[in-house]
C-alpha cells in the first residue's frame, strides 16, 4: 500500500497512523520530495476526475491567478503537487482520494 501526501498534512498523518495501527504495510511518499509521474497523475484523473483530485479549497489554489487556473489539469498538478487532494492511497489496483469514512470502509478499517 502506498500513501501519497505531505508530511505536515494532518489528514495524511491520521491516515498513516490508522493504517499502520491496523497492521497495514504502508509506504509514505511525500508529494513535494518525490513528485508523481505524469502517467500516475493521468491514471488518478482517469479514475477519479479533476473534481475529486484537485483541491480547489487549498491555499495553493486560492493563490493562483485565473490564467494559471486555466492550464490543463495535468500540467497544473505537475507544477503544483500541493493541489492534489490528500491523501491519495493506492492499494492493489485501487486508488482512494481523501480520508473519508467511505475510504476507510473500503480499506476495511470500519
Amino acid at each position: 500500500m502506498k500513501l501519497y501526501g505531505l508530511k505536515n498534512c494532518d489528514s495524511c498523518k491520521k491516515a498513516l497512523k490508522t493504517l499502520q495501527s491496523a497492521g497495514k504495510s504502508v509506504e509514505f511518499i511525500d508529494l513535494r520530495a518525490t513528485p508523481v509521474t505524469a502517467e500516475q497523475l493521468q491514471n488518478w484523473l482517469g479514475k477519479h476526475g479533476d473534481a475529486v483530485l484537485v483541491n480547489r479549497k487549498s491555499t495553493t489554489w486560492r493563490g493562483l491567478d485565473d490564467h494559471a487556473r486555466q492550464q490543463p489539469v495535468l500540467a497544473l498538478l505537475a507544477a503544483h503537487p500541493t493541489l492534489i487532494k490528500r491523501p491519495v492511497i493506492e492499494s492493489d489496483d485501487n486508488s482512494f482520494i481523501g480520508w473519508t469514512a467511505d475510504v476507510q470502509a473500503a480499506l476495511g478499517l470500519c
